[in-house]
């Protein structure tokens, strides 16, 4: 486990937080804070093992310095970070990969005692962590789900800073609604904001009996349509600002030149790999639109043709999608951010032959999982 002042990831941390999407970040330390209070936290936690419930988990990619703990070439792992002092993470922490040589026996310390068979269902929940792309909470919940781990749903609520960078783009989305359920208000406008945040805030309150009444859904059913309506907003509102950086990114992946020596081999592989990825990050791309697309149809039907049941349908059976759409914006935000990391400018678009083989492998490698 990593000491304090060489884990970058703590001392970055705060930064993180405030900046980054819950794609990347699931901050069991700030749930446990917020929830503390909540009979289900403490039901059903994320993980039994109490230690690891105050931890952080991050969507890592990998530094030069840490592949030597891996068995593979991966560019993306889960890390785990263990805060010394859960009070002021500048304290620093321990850390490990998911998938690096001796993990488990790692957890099985940090389990200080704990239960064996609790410690081995953390286990089983980590690597099914390592499964997914990204932590949003839509894909999250459902990818656990299917693996048949029962999890509160205080875990996967949207982040605070998710929820301000989303909070124009939904007031917008269900502008139409808000004027057909509050049909005693004159100025819907003056509503939106509260109502966003009602909406999409961890609990349901009676302020959305009206969503309720004209969605017609009752008890758990309710509570299912309203976390299937959260997902497709928050997958449409990612989707809206990816897409204009994956275009970019699709122009200059064969813009990509090779400095150096090229061996004629190799620069044959790599122009045929970048170009099927070039077709296949298009395929996915379009697969995400058509999805989201079968959302705006459903929604239209209930704000513009009059047809709750139709949406109320679509609600019901809506979070079966969330699994494709959570792996297929995860590995376009993974591409998207690396490569504008790694080139920031057209003037950038150069690398070494073995770099530009790392990178459009890797890539590849991403989207062809989609597929298994």
């Amino acid at each position: 486990m990593r000491e304090p002042a060489a884990d970058r990831s703590v001392r970055n941390l705060g930064v993180l937080q405030r900046t980054a999407s819950t794609s990347r970040v699931l901050n069991l330390l700030e749930i446990g804070g917020a929830q503390k209070g909540d009979p289900e936290y403490h039901l059903q936690p994320f993980f039994t093992t109490p230690y690891l419930n105050q931890s952080l988990v991050v969507k890592h990619r990998v530094r030069s310095d840490e592949r030597y703990v891996l068995d593979d070439q991966r560019q993306t792992a889960t890390k785990v970070i263990l805060p010394f002092e859960r009070s002021d993470l500048r304290m620093g922490g321990r850390s490990f990969l998911v998938g690096q040589r001796g993990w488990r026996n790692i957890v099985r310390d940090a389990g200080g005692g704990a239960d064996g068979s609790n410690i081995e269902r953390d286990i089983r929940l980590l690597t099914a962590l390592d499964e997914i792309p990204s932590l949003d909470p839509f894909l999250l919940r459902e990818h656990l789900n299917r693996r048949g781990f029962k999890i509160a749903g205080c875990y996967f609520a949207i982040s605070d800073a998710d929820l301000a960078r989303m909070h124009d783009f939904v007031a917008s989305e269900i502008d139409d609604l808000i004027r057909l359920t509050f049909t005693n208000v004159s100025d819907s406008s003056s509503y939106s904001e509260k109502l966003v945040r009602v909406l999409l805030s961890p609990e349901i309150t009676e302020q959305l009996e009206p969503f309720r009444i004209a969605l017609r859904l009752e008890g758990d059913d309710y509570k299912e349509g309203i976390f299937s309506w959260k997902g497709f907003l928050y997958y449409k509102w990612l989707f809206s600002e990816l897409r204009p950086k994956l275009v970019e990114v699709l122009r200059e992946i064969p813009l990509l030149r090779v400095t150096g020596h090229k061996d004629p081999d190799l620069m044959v592989h790599i122009d045929r790999t970048r170009r099927r990825l070039v077709e296949t990050l298009e395929a996915k791309r379009r697969e995400v639109a058509d999805v989201l697309d079968v959302y705006d149809r459903a929604f239209a039907d209930l704000t513009k043709n009059g047809k709750p049941l139709a949406f109320q349908s679509f609600l019901l059976r809506a979070s079966d999608m969330f699994l494709m759409l959570g792996e297929r914006i995860g590995v376009i935000s993974h591409i998207t951010t690396f490569w504008r990391y790694r080139f920031p400018d057209a003037r950038s678009l150069a690398a070494s032959i073995e770099e530009v083989f790392d990178i459009i492998k890797d890539f590849d490698h991403l989207v062809s999982s989609l597929e298994k």
